[in-house]
């Protein structure tokens, strides 16, 4: 009787595990979930990194950067959803409902990066949802004091040819770009941005060249009749140029933006509002290679 009392539990202990691991796969992903341990770990290595978050807070509280706890982006305009996706964290923060996340200037510290020949490189892993124009993160304020610009991620620049595309924006005055009403200061990835999927998307900048990267790859851009600059001072048939690799510069200005992530500020009040999951960011305070980001993007 004993015999069969203990093949019996053994059974039924076999059948207990085979349940939660049926379970498990189908149900109790949030209870298990794992960050990317080996991907950050690489990103957390490569030199010049100033700061990167992996999305993994809670909806109502601040994002803190991997880690380190710096540089809490605090939520504005609503709360941002956490969704149990992410390909760094296992998580992301849902945008879409006009909330973003900002850090004011005062406190960008390493953030506030400028100069004659200062390179910077943003990266972000994303789920975008290929509505309008997006803006991901960076020091970027159109409006205030004639224009704050510094440098900034977007995702779908149309108005200077880069719809659905990764743009990476670079600014020395943080005004318009002479003759126009705009900045026209980017770069504008040659492949296109697909929604509804996880894309890595970034932009370089060495003091001289910005380049836009959709999942770690970068692809010249022949130079394009660029849309709507025909007919101003200078430019009676239009004005002609590269997208990617755009040449500038410049420089960047160190001209008083805050760090914001999802949405920048207009002459209307906050907008670019980014629709879609963000899961990482991360700054550098130079222009990586080409190598660099193939390792720590893909």
């Amino acid at each position: 009787m004993s015999s069969k009392i203990k093949k019996t539990g053994i059974f039924l202990k076999h059948i207990k595990y085979l349940l939660l691991f049926i379970s498990f796969n189908l149900f109790g992903q949030d209870t298990a979930k794992k960050s990317n341990d080996v991907l950050l770990s690489k990103i957390k290595k490569t030199k010049g990194l100033v700061a990167l978050w992996d999305f993994k807070e809670e909806a109502g509280t601040s994002r803190k950067t991997y880690k380190t706890n710096q540089y809490p982006l605090k939520e504005n305009n609503g709360i941002l959803p956490r969704i149990n996706e992410g390909p760094l964290s296992g998580y992301s923060a849902q945008f879409g409902n006009n909330a973003f996340l900002s850090l004011p200037h005062s406190e960008t510290k390493e953030l506030n990066i400028y100069g004659k020949k200062q390179g910077v490189t943003l990266i972000a892993w994303v789920k975008w949802s290929g509505e309008k124009t997006g803006f991901v993160g960076g020091m970027w304020n159109e409006y205030q004091d004639g224009g704050k610009r510094q440098y900034g991620l977007f995702v779908s620049l149309p108005y200077y040819n880069g719809k659905n595309q990764v743009c990476g924006h670079i600014s020395n005055t943080g005004k318009p770009t002479p003759p126009f009403p705009y900045s026209i200061d980017y770069s504008a990835s040659k492949q296109l941005v697909q929604p509804n999927v996880w894309s890595s998307i970034a932009f370089t900048y060495d003091g001289t060249y910005i380049k836009s990267y959709v999942n770690s790859v970068f692809e010249k851009k022949e130079p394009e009749l660029i849309n709507n600059t025909i007919g101003f001072e200078g430019y009676p048939n239009g004005l002609t140029q590269t997208k990617n690799p755009y040449f500038f510069s410049n420089g960047m200005g160190n001209n008083g933006s805050d760090f914001t992530v999802g949405a920048v500020l207009l002459k209307s009040g906050m907008g670019n509002y980014f629709k879609g999951q963000i899961g990482g960011l991360a700054v550098f305070k130079r222009a990586l290679s080409d190598a660099e980001i193939k390792k720590i993007s893909q």
